[in-house]
Order: structure tokens, then sequence, then C-alpha cells
């Protein structure tokens, strides 16, 4: 089975290495991976250049954001299973795309897996949150729930049958995907019980007042799009479930 795994980078020279060397360092042999570069001006370029021989497609251009720059990698990807890694993130270990893959093998029905993910402060290293999930169905989608983004492995065919990220949602546009996905149309998914992602903290949607203002709005645009039932209560639960993953909760 191929797994696609797709990174999109603007100017991390910081951090891109780690990301790249923890896709190469994988045990898994039939990774098909994609780089989807926004025209960075930083050093970006000349670390990819050094791993470009390991880079199964790699593009380099002007994107209207992030969900546009993964599009494009979803154009791209031939694997059947899909799942991302952002440039400032690692894998957990070198065996998580095996443990992907023999998830997929080992129950063929399911469309989608996800895991847990650990929130590392980049200047500390020191884990600050710690996203433990659960097994889970559209009810728990209902109430607030939502796995982790990075940890989520998708059949390449649920793409071309309900569609690809929205670009009208701001950050929102994973929540949106994940409501479209385990809500509207209820894919089958499983629960993998390991630590999948170390992602360092320091998002778009995390960078100030007005961002975190801004990402509940279009929460709440999500939401509403995909006709969850008491979409605020929604809302306030999964701002709310977010608090026991920190480290004094």
């Amino acid at each position: 089975m191929k797994i696609s795994v797709i990174t999109v980078v603007y100017n991390a020279e910081a951090y891109l290495e780690d990301c790249i060397q923890s896709i190469l360092a994988q045990d898994y042999a039939d990774v098909e991976y994609i780089v989807v570069d926004g025209g960075s001006t930083d050093s970006t370029l000349s670390i990819i250049e050094r791993y470009k021989s390991k880079i199964h497609h790699f593009v380099s251009e002007k994107d209207k954001g992030l969900y546009d720059a993964i599009n494009k990698g979803i154009a791209l990807a031939t694997g059947e299973v899909i799942g991302l890694l952002n440039a400032d993130d690692v894998l957990a270990g070198k065996d998580i795309l095996s443990l992907v893959a023999d998830a997929f093998i080992k129950e063929p029905q399911i469309e989608g897996l996800y895991g847990d993910l650990n929130y590392v402060d980049p200047a500390t290293k020191k884990i600050i949150r710690n996203w433990r999930s659960k097994p889970a169905d559209f009810n728990d989608v209902e109430r607030g729930w939502m796995p982790a983004h990075p940890t989520l492995y998708l059949k390449r065919s649920l793409f071309d049958l309900f569609g690809v990220y929205a670009l009208d949602l701001g950050t929102a546009a994973d929540y949106d995907l994940i409501l479209r996905y385990f809500y509207i149309h209820k894919i089958k998914t499983t629960y993998l019980p390991y630590l999948m992602v170390n992602m360092r903290t320091g998002g778009v949607s995390n960078q100030s007042l007005k961002s975190r203002i801004d990402a509940a709005f279009y929460d709440y645009k999500a939401l509403k799009r995909n006709k969850i039932r008491w979409p605020l209560l929604a809302l306030f639960r999964k701002k709310f479930s977010k608090l026991g993953q920190f480290s004094g909760f």
C-alpha cells in the first residue's frame, strides 16, 4: 500500500530539515513524498535541494495559502492513502507509517485513521500540550470533538468523492473537511492509540487575540456550513475540551 505524505512549506528554514528527515527515517518503504513550497525567500529551497532525490514531487510557486498548497499536493498524490506533515512538525517515531499501513491493511473497510499528538515548545523542546484522542463517531463530532488533524490519514478516493480543502474558511478549512467527512458523509474511521506527531507550537490560528477570534469565527462558519445542530454549543465544547490537554490541568 502506497502512502503519500504531503509537506507544505513557506519560509521554514528553522525546522524543515527535521520534518524531512523524520519522513526519510521511516521503516515503511512504500512512501511517496510530496513537498509544496509557496515561493520561499529564505534558505528553504536550498534545504529541499539537498533532499531532492528523495522527494517524489516538488512544486515551488505562489499559492493562495496553506490549504491551496495542500490541495496542490493532493492533486499530485498517487498513493492509496494520504497524510500531511507540516514543515514545523515531525513524525514521533520511525514506525509511524508502518502502523498506518498495517491498520488500513488489517481493516480494509476503514477510510481514515487518526492518533495522538504532542505540542512542543520550539524554544525549550518541552511538551506543553498532550492531545490524546479516542474512538469516536459522527455523534462525537456533532458535540465538538475532532481528531488531531496532523495525525489524520485518509483514503485518496475520499477527496474525489467529497472534495478537498475549502479556501474560504481561513484556519478552519481542516475542521470543515473533518465535519464534511466524519459528520456529513460518516466515513469509517479508526483510532490508532499511538503518539504520531510532535508539533511545534506557534500556528497561525494562535498568534494573537485577533487570530484566535478569527479562528472561532471560521470554526462557527464551518459548523453552520455542515449543518451541525446547536453550532454555538459545539464550538464551546470544542474550545473547552482543549483545556485538559495542557500541562497543569
